[in-house]
C-alpha cells in the first residue's frame, strides 16, 4: 500500500475543477412518486434468527415481499415509504445514475428486529450499487454506503467490496474519523482500516423528526451531507474485482432495511457536472 498523503494536493485539484457552483441543472427527477413502488426492486435476504443467523440461507428474493417489509403508506396527511426492518433486505432503483445530486428525508420509526432489537435503529443508502443482489450478508449488492443509523448518520461502509479514500484522524487507535485535514486512508474489507469510518460531525435530528440527506456524486469523489451539515468527503471510489481495483461511478440506489423501522419521502435526484466546492473545503 502506497504511504498515505496529505488531504492538501487532493483539495487543491478539488478547487481547480470546482471553482464554481455544482452546475445543477435545477430539474430534478422524482425517485417517489408519492403513491407506490413504481420504479423499485425489493430484494429481501434469508430469514434471520434473533442472532442474525440466517435460518434457512436462502434468500427470499427479487420482487417477493411477504411480510410487507417495503410499503406505502399514509402518514399525517402525506404518503410515504414505510421500512419495516422485520427483513434484511432493500428497494432498489431500476435505473443506474452517476454524477448526481441525490436528497431525500427520513426518520425513526418505533419497531426494531432481531438482533437489532433494542438497539440504534438501522437502515442506509447504498448507493454504485453493481452486481448481484445479496453480495453482502445475503441482502445487499456491492455499493458505497452513507450510513443511516441513530447517532451515526453520515458514516461510511463499504459493502461487499466497495472501496474508498478518506481523509481521517485516528481517536483510541482503533477509530478513524474523518477530517478534511486528515490523512488520506483506504476503507475497504482487506485493508488494515477496515471498511467503516466514522463521520466528522453530528447533524441528526431528534427521533420523531425529519431529516434531509443529501449526496453528491461526481467522477468518483462523493460527499455525505446530513442537514445542511457535511459529515465526510469521500475519494477514488472503487470495487475490487477478481483481485484488482476497478472504479465504481455509478449503479442504482438501495435503502435498507436492516432491523429497524424507519420513513422515507421526498426522494429526488438530478444531474450535476462539478461538486459544490464549498462542501469540499468543509
Amino acid at each position: 500500500m502506497k504511504p498515505a498523503k496529505p488531504l492538501s494536493t487532493l483539495l487543491l485539484c478539488a478547487l481547480i475543477f470546482g471553482t464554481t457552483a455544482s452546475l445543477k441543472s435545477d430539474k430534478w427527477e422524482a425517485l417517489f412518486n408519492g403513491k407506490d413502488l413504481s420504479g423499485w426492486d425489493t430484494y429481501i435476504g434469508p430469514d434471520l434468527d434473533d442472532k442474525g443467523k440466517p435460518i434457512t440461507g436462502i434468500p427470499i428474493g427479487l420482487n417477493s415481499d411477504p411480510k410487507q417489509v417495503f410499503t406505502v403508506i399514509k402518514q399525517n396527511g402525506e404518503k410515504v415509504i414505510r421500512v419495516s426492518g422485520e427483513n434484511w433486505g432493500a428497494i432498489s432503483t431500476k435505473k443506474e445514475y452517476g454524477n448526481y445530486h441525490l436528497q431525500l428525508q427520513f426518520k425513526w420509526g418505533a419497531l426494531t428486529w432481531g438482533q437489532k432489537k433494542g438497539q440504534k435503529m438501522d437502515s442506509g443508502l447504498l448507493y454504485h450499487s453493481v452486481g448481484k443482489y445479496g453480495a453482502d450478508y445475503g441482502a445487499w449488492m456491492r455499493s458505497q454506503e452513507f450510513q443511516i443509523e441513530q447517532g451515526n448518520c453520515g458514516d461510511y461502509w463499504g459493502v461487499a467490496g466497495g472501496m474508498a479514500d478518506i481523509p481521517v484522524i485516528r481517536r483510541y487507535q482503533k477509530d478513524y474519523i474523518y477530517n478534511v485535514g486528515g490523512i488520506m486512508n483506504t476503507f475497504s474489507e482487506d485493508s488494515p482500516q477496515g471498511r467503516h469510518c466514522i463521520k466528522g460531525g453530528d447533524a441528526e435530528n431528534p427521533k420523531g423528526e425529519w431529516n434531509t440527506l443529501d449526496l453528491y456524486c461526481n467522477g468518483d469523489t462523493s460527499i455525505h451531507v446530513i442537514n445542511d451539515k457535511v459529515m465526510m468527503v469521500l475519494y477514488h471510489s472503487r470495487q475490487m474485482e477478481n483481485g484488482q481495483p476497478k472504479p465504481l461511478t455509478k449503479g442504482k440506489l438501495q435503502i435498507q432495511s436492516e432491523g429497524a423501522e424507519v420513513f422515507y419521502k421526498d426522494i429526488q435526484i438530478q444531474p450535476i457536472t462539478q461538486l459544490p466546492v464549498e462542501l469540499v473545503k468543509q
